[in-house]
């Protein structure tokens, strides 16, 4: 894709499936990854791969949840790899439950991570793009913000709210010559989707069920995501802004 090879990119849940799929993804565009997740084995195994494969990265434990935490990790990141051109907020936690049978604890760590995290990212990385007069955003949400989610009421509220957040900041900095998009994954084979599966009591008639509601006829896998949101991040995606798209099979269809 255009205008992604030389640039500096951070992933945030760099180390899980879809974020370490997508770090692989923009290092193969011969971009420069700083891989930010919470825990650092994991974004250190998915930093090592890129280097060994020749190319440049960071790996970084981040909590997006504590402000202190994002200010260090993308200063070690600029200063390792370069000024940011592009922010991918991919992290994100879930926990599977009617919402009457959750507690305020759940509430507020899910809004953490899956909203407040991401406005923690926004906030560090906006200033240093206005300045440069450029930049690319991709926020990850998902398809249970634009039809909702049974078991997931807050998590698709805070996706929701992200996915708003997003096409306000697209019309605030567009004259800043930065775009802000987002991708949203519908059910997709990775370590959330396992936890949903094991919460939802039988596992395999709720694989099913979706598989059935698809009409590509299969679950999501992490390799799906990553040409979307490298799509958005690139040169080709130049007139691009405040738009969501959807990577789910078809599971939902928006005009």
């Amino acid at each position: 894709m255009q205008g992604l090879n030389g640039k500096t990119v951070i992933v945030t849940g760099g180390g899980g499936g879809i974020g370490g799929a997508t770090c692989l993804r923009f290092a193969r565009e011969g971009a420069a990854v700083g891989v930010l997740d919470l825990n650092p084995e994991a974004a250190e195994r998915i930093a090592a791969q890129i280097r060994d494969a020749g190319g440049r990265a960071l790996a970084m434990r981040c909590d997006i949840t504590d402000r202190v935490s994002v200010d260090v990790a993308l200063a070690a990141v600029q200063e390792s790899l370069g000024p940011v051109d592009v922010l991918v907020n991919n992290a994100g936690w879930d926990v599977f439950k009617p919402f009457t049978k959750t507690e305020p604890v759940q509430w507020e760590r899910l809004i953490a991570i899956n909203l407040t995290g991401a406005l923690h990212m926004h906030h560090a990385v906006l200033p240093g793009m206005v300045e440069r007069k450029r930049g690319r955003i991709v926020n990850i949400a998902s398809d249970a913000a634009r039809v909702g989610s049974s078991g997931e009421a807050v998590y698709a509220a805070c996706k929701g709210g992200l996915v708003s957040f997003s096409k306000t900041i697209a019309r605030e900095h567009a004259r800043h010559g930065i775009t802000v998009n987002v991708v949203c994954p519908g059910p997709t084979e990775t370590a959330l989707f396992e936890d949903y599966k094991q919460g939802a009591g039988n596992p395999e008639k709720l694989v099913e069920a979706f598989t059935r509601s698809i009409p590509l006829g299969r679950i999501g896998k992490p390799d799906d995501l990553p040409g979307a949101i490298a799509f958005f991040a690139s040169d080709d995606a130049a007139f691009i802004t405040g738009q969501v798209l959807s990577v789910s099979g078809g599971l939902t269809m928006n005009g």
